[in-house]
């Protein structure tokens, strides 16, 4: 469990992966939607958005010729989330102001 959700923090750790997550907050989107939210390169977001699928972070579903992609789900979603909570704090004088840590699940 452990080296997983070091895997998981480690895909967030790139600003590119964390902005097409956080674009994706909003909803499903297309790869276009996607390059013009980041301001990266197509390729580049291709790659990223790869890289994120496989670690089970991002879902994909076909609409015709479209892919479009979404949060794999409410855990990620917090997750990606209080990653923001957390950075907003830092850079602001701004209090806590979130529910109490949840329990942290035993490592397996």
């Amino acid at each position: 469990m452990l080296q997983r959700a070091a895997m998981t923090f480690g895909m967030l750790a790139d600003a590119t992966r964390l902005g097409l997550l956080t674009a994706l907050l909003d909803g499903d989107l297309d790869v276009t939607a996607l390059t013009a939210a980041v301001g990266a390169a197509r390729p580049a977001v291709s790659q990223h958005l790869g890289k994120l699928r496989l670690a089970g972070l991002v879902t994909v579903r076909r609409e015709g010729r479209r892919a479009l992609y979404a949060v794999a789900g409410p855990h990620v979603r917090r997750l990606v989330t209080e990653a923001l909570y957390a950075a907003e704090h830092q850079l602001t004088d701004w209090p806590a102001h979130h529910e109490p840590d949840p329990p942290v699940p035993a490592p397996r």
